[in-house]
Protein backbone atom coordinates (compact mmCIF):
# COMPACT_ATOMS: atom_id res chain seq x y z
CA UNK A 1 0.00 0.00 0.00
CA UNK A 2 1.27 3.49 -0.88
CA UNK A 3 2.31 5.56 2.12
CA UNK A 4 0.40 8.86 2.38
CA UNK A 5 2.27 11.91 3.64
CA UNK A 6 0.14 13.55 6.35
CA UNK A 7 2.22 16.72 6.56
CA UNK A 8 0.94 19.86 4.88
CA UNK A 9 2.35 21.19 1.62
CA UNK A 10 4.85 24.03 1.69
CA UNK A 11 4.38 27.17 -0.41
CA UNK A 12 6.89 25.85 -2.95
CA UNK A 13 5.05 22.50 -3.14
CA UNK A 14 1.70 24.24 -3.62
CA UNK A 15 3.21 26.22 -6.49
CA UNK A 16 4.41 22.93 -8.00
CA UNK A 17 0.93 21.40 -7.57
CA UNK A 18 -0.61 24.28 -9.50
CA UNK A 19 2.08 23.98 -12.18
CA UNK A 20 1.34 20.27 -12.63
CA UNK A 21 -2.41 20.91 -12.66
CA UNK A 22 -2.02 23.60 -15.30
CA UNK A 23 0.10 21.20 -17.37
CA UNK A 24 -2.85 18.78 -17.43
CA UNK A 25 -1.76 16.14 -14.91
CA UNK A 26 -4.50 14.19 -13.11
CA UNK A 27 -5.27 14.44 -9.40
CA UNK A 28 -3.94 10.92 -8.84
CA UNK A 29 -0.65 11.63 -10.63
CA UNK A 30 -0.09 14.87 -8.71
CA UNK A 31 -0.94 13.12 -5.44
CA UNK A 32 1.59 10.35 -6.10
CA UNK A 33 4.31 12.94 -6.79
CA UNK A 34 3.86 14.42 -3.31
CA UNK A 35 2.87 11.29 -1.41
CA UNK A 36 -0.67 12.61 -0.97
CA UNK A 37 -4.09 11.19 -1.66
CA UNK A 38 -5.91 12.61 -4.68
CA UNK A 39 -8.64 13.93 -2.35
CA UNK A 40 -6.08 16.13 -0.57
CA UNK A 41 -4.95 17.60 -3.89
CA UNK A 42 -8.57 18.11 -4.93
CA UNK A 43 -9.31 19.97 -1.67
CA UNK A 44 -6.40 22.35 -2.34
CA UNK A 45 -7.47 23.00 -5.93
CA UNK A 46 -11.16 23.29 -5.05
CA UNK A 47 -10.49 26.30 -2.83
CA UNK A 48 -9.71 28.24 -6.01
CA UNK A 49 -12.09 26.35 -8.29
CA UNK A 50 -9.20 24.71 -10.12
CA UNK A 51 -8.11 28.14 -11.38
CA UNK A 52 -4.46 28.95 -10.80
CA UNK A 53 -4.29 31.89 -8.35
CA UNK A 54 -2.43 34.95 -9.54
CA UNK A 55 1.18 35.09 -8.38
CA UNK A 56 1.74 37.69 -5.70
CA UNK A 57 4.59 40.16 -6.06
CA UNK A 58 5.93 42.77 -3.71
CA UNK A 59 5.77 46.38 -4.77
CA UNK A 60 9.15 47.93 -5.43
CA UNK A 61 8.15 50.80 -3.13
CA UNK A 62 7.59 48.70 -0.02
CA UNK A 63 10.22 47.97 2.60
CA UNK A 64 12.13 44.74 2.06
CA UNK A 65 12.98 42.17 4.74
CA UNK A 66 16.62 43.33 4.63
CA UNK A 67 15.55 46.91 5.28
CA UNK A 68 13.35 45.82 8.17
CA UNK A 69 16.30 43.93 9.66
CA UNK A 70 18.36 47.14 9.42
CA UNK A 71 15.56 48.97 11.21
CA UNK A 72 15.52 46.34 13.93
CA UNK A 73 19.31 46.57 14.40
CA UNK A 74 19.14 50.36 14.44
CA UNK A 75 16.51 50.28 17.18
CA UNK A 76 18.58 47.77 19.19
CA UNK A 77 21.64 50.08 18.95
CA UNK A 78 19.61 53.06 20.14
CA UNK A 79 19.70 55.00 16.83
CA UNK A 80 17.02 57.56 16.17
CA UNK A 81 14.31 57.06 13.53
CA UNK A 82 15.79 59.85 11.45
CA UNK A 83 19.26 58.28 11.59
CA UNK A 84 17.91 54.85 10.56
CA UNK A 85 15.96 56.42 7.69
CA UNK A 86 19.08 58.23 6.51
CA UNK A 87 21.04 54.96 6.41
CA UNK A 88 18.25 53.29 4.40
CA UNK A 89 17.80 56.28 2.11
CA UNK A 90 14.12 56.34 3.09
CA UNK A 91 11.87 59.09 4.36
CA UNK A 92 11.80 59.37 8.16
CA UNK A 93 8.00 59.20 8.07
CA UNK A 94 8.18 55.81 6.28
CA UNK A 95 10.38 54.30 8.99
CA UNK A 96 8.31 55.95 11.76
CA UNK A 97 5.05 54.46 10.44
CA UNK A 98 6.71 51.06 9.99
CA UNK A 99 7.88 50.94 13.61
CA UNK A 100 4.60 52.26 15.03
CA UNK A 101 2.54 49.82 12.94
CA UNK A 102 4.41 46.77 14.26
CA UNK A 103 4.60 47.27 18.03
CA UNK A 104 6.80 50.35 18.46
CA UNK A 105 10.49 50.45 19.39
CA UNK A 106 10.27 47.93 22.30
CA UNK A 107 8.44 45.16 20.35
CA UNK A 108 9.54 45.65 16.74
CA UNK A 109 10.77 42.41 15.11
CA UNK A 110 11.83 42.35 11.46
CA UNK A 111 10.52 38.87 10.52
CA UNK A 112 7.16 39.37 12.22
CA UNK A 113 6.76 42.82 10.68
CA UNK A 114 7.57 41.51 7.21
CA UNK A 115 5.11 38.59 7.51
CA UNK A 116 2.36 40.87 8.81
CA UNK A 117 2.96 43.41 6.03
CA UNK A 118 2.75 40.64 3.39
CA UNK A 119 -0.53 39.41 4.86
CA UNK A 120 -2.10 42.84 5.22
CA UNK A 121 -1.17 43.70 1.62
CA UNK A 122 -3.98 41.38 0.43
CA UNK A 123 -6.63 43.69 -0.94
CA UNK A 124 -8.75 41.58 -3.31
CA UNK A 125 -10.58 43.57 -5.96
CA UNK A 126 -14.37 43.03 -5.75
CA UNK A 127 -15.78 40.92 -8.57
CA UNK A 128 -17.81 42.76 -11.23
CA UNK A 129 -20.86 40.58 -10.60
CA UNK A 130 -20.62 41.28 -6.87
CA UNK A 131 -21.03 45.04 -7.32
CA UNK A 132 -23.47 44.97 -10.25
CA UNK A 133 -26.66 43.37 -8.94
CA UNK A 134 -28.67 43.76 -12.16
CA UNK A 135 -25.96 42.09 -14.22
CA UNK A 136 -25.63 39.32 -11.64
CA UNK A 137 -29.36 38.52 -11.82
CA UNK A 138 -29.32 38.45 -15.63
CA UNK A 139 -26.35 36.08 -15.70
CA UNK A 140 -27.97 33.79 -13.11
CA UNK A 141 -31.26 33.72 -15.03
CA UNK A 142 -29.50 32.69 -18.25
CA UNK A 143 -27.46 30.01 -16.50
CA UNK A 144 -30.69 28.49 -15.17
CA UNK A 145 -31.81 28.23 -18.80
CA UNK A 146 -28.63 26.20 -19.50
CA UNK A 147 -26.94 28.98 -21.44
CA UNK A 148 -23.16 28.72 -21.55
CA UNK A 149 -21.03 31.61 -20.20
CA UNK A 150 -19.85 32.27 -23.77
CA UNK A 151 -23.47 32.59 -24.95
CA UNK A 152 -24.35 34.93 -22.08
CA UNK A 153 -21.34 37.17 -22.73
CA UNK A 154 -22.13 37.38 -26.45
CA UNK A 155 -25.85 38.01 -25.83
CA UNK A 156 -25.12 40.91 -23.47
CA UNK A 157 -23.01 42.61 -26.15
CA UNK A 158 -25.86 42.50 -28.66
CA UNK A 159 -28.62 43.23 -26.14
CA UNK A 160 -26.84 46.26 -24.62
CA UNK A 161 -24.60 47.57 -27.43
CA UNK A 162 -24.33 51.08 -25.95
CA UNK A 163 -24.06 50.18 -22.27
CA UNK A 164 -20.53 49.17 -21.30
CA UNK A 165 -21.62 48.48 -17.71
CA UNK A 166 -23.76 45.56 -18.94
CA UNK A 167 -20.76 43.61 -20.24
CA UNK A 168 -19.07 40.66 -18.58
CA UNK A 169 -16.56 38.22 -20.00
CA UNK A 170 -17.25 34.49 -20.00
CA UNK A 171 -14.09 34.00 -17.92
CA UNK A 172 -15.52 36.20 -15.14
CA UNK A 173 -18.68 34.08 -15.12
CA UNK A 174 -16.66 30.86 -14.91
CA UNK A 175 -14.55 32.24 -12.07
CA UNK A 176 -17.63 33.40 -10.17
CA UNK A 177 -19.07 29.88 -10.47
CA UNK A 178 -15.96 27.89 -9.61
CA UNK A 179 -14.58 30.19 -6.89
CA UNK A 180 -17.43 30.08 -4.39
CA UNK A 181 -15.50 32.26 -1.94
CA UNK A 182 -16.58 35.21 -4.07
CA UNK A 183 -20.15 34.62 -2.92
CA UNK A 184 -21.60 35.91 -6.21
CA UNK A 185 -23.32 33.03 -8.05
CA UNK A 186 -24.93 30.15 -6.19
CA UNK A 187 -23.14 26.82 -6.20
CA UNK A 188 -26.21 25.09 -7.67
CA UNK A 189 -25.72 27.01 -10.92
CA UNK A 190 -22.55 25.02 -11.65
CA UNK A 191 -24.85 22.07 -12.40
CA UNK A 192 -26.23 23.98 -15.40
CA UNK A 193 -22.83 24.02 -17.12
CA UNK A 194 -22.60 21.45 -19.89
CA UNK A 195 -19.58 19.74 -18.35
CA UNK A 196 -21.31 19.52 -14.90
CA UNK A 197 -17.80 19.90 -13.49
CA UNK A 198 -17.25 21.71 -10.18
CA UNK A 199 -13.57 22.38 -10.74
CA UNK A 200 -11.82 24.01 -13.68
CA UNK A 201 -9.69 21.69 -15.81
CA UNK A 202 -6.65 22.79 -17.75
CA UNK A 203 -6.88 22.96 -21.53
CA UNK A 204 -3.67 20.89 -21.60
CA UNK A 205 -5.56 17.94 -20.11
CA UNK A 206 -7.60 17.66 -23.29
CA UNK A 207 -7.04 16.75 -26.92
CA UNK A 208 -7.65 19.74 -29.19
CA UNK A 209 -9.59 21.37 -26.36
CA UNK A 210 -11.92 18.39 -25.94
CA UNK A 211 -12.11 16.16 -22.89
CA UNK A 212 -11.91 12.82 -24.69
CA UNK A 213 -8.90 10.50 -24.90
CA UNK A 214 -6.31 10.11 -27.59
CA UNK A 215 -6.13 7.23 -30.04
CA UNK A 216 -2.88 5.29 -29.70
CA UNK A 217 -0.67 5.30 -32.83
CA UNK A 218 -3.14 7.60 -34.56
CA UNK A 219 -2.76 8.57 -38.22
CA UNK A 220 -3.94 12.03 -39.19
CA UNK A 221 -6.87 12.56 -41.56
CA UNK A 222 -4.52 14.71 -43.63
CA UNK A 223 -2.78 11.52 -44.78
CA UNK A 224 -5.96 10.08 -46.31
CA UNK A 225 -5.47 9.18 -50.01
CA UNK A 226 -7.15 11.38 -52.61
CA UNK A 227 -9.38 8.56 -53.92
CA UNK A 228 -10.98 8.33 -50.46
CA UNK A 229 -11.20 12.09 -49.98
CA UNK A 230 -13.15 12.85 -53.20
CA UNK A 231 -15.58 9.90 -52.70
CA UNK A 232 -15.10 8.91 -56.36
CA UNK A 233 -14.31 5.23 -55.74
CA UNK A 234 -16.84 3.01 -53.90
CA UNK A 235 -15.77 0.63 -51.18
CA UNK A 236 -14.26 3.02 -48.62
CA UNK A 237 -16.00 2.97 -45.25
CA UNK A 238 -16.13 5.50 -42.45
CA UNK A 239 -16.74 4.26 -38.90
CA UNK A 240 -17.73 6.04 -35.70
CA UNK A 241 -18.89 5.15 -32.19
CA UNK A 242 -21.91 6.73 -30.50
CA UNK A 243 -22.40 6.35 -26.74
CA UNK A 244 -25.76 6.85 -25.06
CA UNK A 245 -27.27 6.56 -21.59
CA UNK A 246 -27.25 3.31 -19.65
CA UNK A 247 -23.85 2.30 -21.07
CA UNK A 248 -25.35 1.78 -24.55
CA UNK A 249 -23.16 2.01 -27.66
CA UNK A 250 -23.77 2.01 -31.41
CA UNK A 251 -21.17 1.75 -34.17
CA UNK A 252 -21.99 3.61 -37.39
CA UNK A 253 -20.51 2.44 -40.68
CA UNK A 254 -20.92 4.70 -43.73
CA UNK A 255 -19.80 3.90 -47.28
CA UNK A 256 -18.31 7.19 -48.48
CA UNK A 257 -19.30 6.90 -52.17
CA UNK A 258 -22.97 5.93 -51.81
CA UNK A 259 -23.52 7.17 -48.21
CA UNK A 260 -24.93 3.71 -47.44
CA UNK A 261 -25.14 3.57 -43.64
CA UNK A 262 -25.15 0.63 -41.22
CA UNK A 263 -25.90 0.87 -37.48
CA UNK A 264 -24.39 -1.84 -35.28
CA UNK A 265 -25.20 -2.21 -31.62
CA UNK A 266 -22.19 -3.25 -29.52
CA UNK A 267 -22.14 -4.35 -25.85
CA UNK A 268 -19.26 -2.06 -24.88
CA UNK A 269 -16.87 0.56 -26.22
CA UNK A 270 -13.78 -1.59 -25.77
CA UNK A 271 -11.38 -1.38 -28.70
CA UNK A 272 -11.49 -5.11 -29.46
CA UNK A 273 -15.31 -5.16 -29.51
CA UNK A 274 -15.63 -2.08 -31.72
CA UNK A 275 -12.90 -3.15 -34.16
CA UNK A 276 -14.44 -6.62 -34.47
CA UNK A 277 -17.85 -5.10 -35.29
CA UNK A 278 -16.35 -2.75 -37.87
CA UNK A 279 -14.34 -5.41 -39.69
CA UNK A 280 -17.15 -7.96 -39.59
CA UNK A 281 -19.77 -5.68 -41.12
CA UNK A 282 -17.40 -3.97 -43.56
CA UNK A 283 -16.73 -7.41 -45.07
CA UNK A 284 -20.28 -8.70 -44.52
CA UNK A 285 -23.04 -9.68 -46.98
CA UNK A 286 -23.42 -6.23 -48.53
CA UNK A 287 -23.57 -5.17 -52.16
CA UNK A 288 -20.39 -6.60 -53.81
CA UNK A 289 -19.69 -3.25 -55.41
CA UNK A 290 -19.47 -1.69 -51.94
CA UNK A 291 -17.20 -4.34 -50.45
CA UNK A 292 -14.76 -4.68 -53.30
CA UNK A 293 -12.30 -2.37 -51.56
CA UNK A 294 -11.41 -3.32 -47.99
CA UNK A 295 -10.16 -0.08 -46.38
CA UNK A 296 -12.39 1.98 -44.11
CA UNK A 297 -11.95 5.09 -42.02
CA UNK A 298 -12.30 5.44 -38.25
CA UNK A 299 -13.25 8.87 -37.04
CA UNK A 300 -11.68 10.43 -33.96
CA UNK A 301 -10.32 13.79 -32.68
CA UNK A 302 -9.89 14.90 -35.44
CA UNK A 303 -10.93 11.80 -37.44
CA UNK A 304 -8.14 9.33 -36.89
CA UNK A 305 -7.14 5.78 -37.67
CA UNK A 306 -5.73 3.31 -35.17
CA UNK A 307 -3.29 0.43 -35.53
CA UNK A 308 -5.81 -1.75 -33.72
CA UNK A 309 -7.41 -2.29 -37.14
CA UNK A 310 -5.95 -4.99 -39.38
CA UNK A 311 -3.43 -3.52 -41.81
CA UNK A 312 -5.35 -4.73 -44.88
CA UNK A 313 -8.57 -3.03 -43.75
CA UNK A 314 -7.11 0.14 -42.30
CA UNK A 315 -7.17 3.51 -43.98
CA UNK A 316 -6.17 6.86 -42.53
CA UNK A 317 -8.77 9.44 -41.69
Amino acid sequence: MTQVNRAGLSAAQKTEVWSRWKAGQSLHKIGRAFGKGHSSIRFLLLQHGGIVPAARRRSLLTLTLAEREDISRGIASGSSIRKIAQLLDRAASTVSREVARHGGRPDYRANEADAQAWKSALRPKPCLLAIHEKLQKIVASKLILDWSPEQISGWLKTQYPNDESMRVSHETIYRSLFIQARGVLKKDLVGHLRSKRRIRRSQHSRVSGQSRGQIIDAISIRERPAEIEDRAVPGHWEGDLLSGSGNSHIVTLVERHSRFTTLIRVPSKDTAVVVAALTRHARGPLEPKLTSRPPFTVRGLPPLCTKALPSKTRSCS
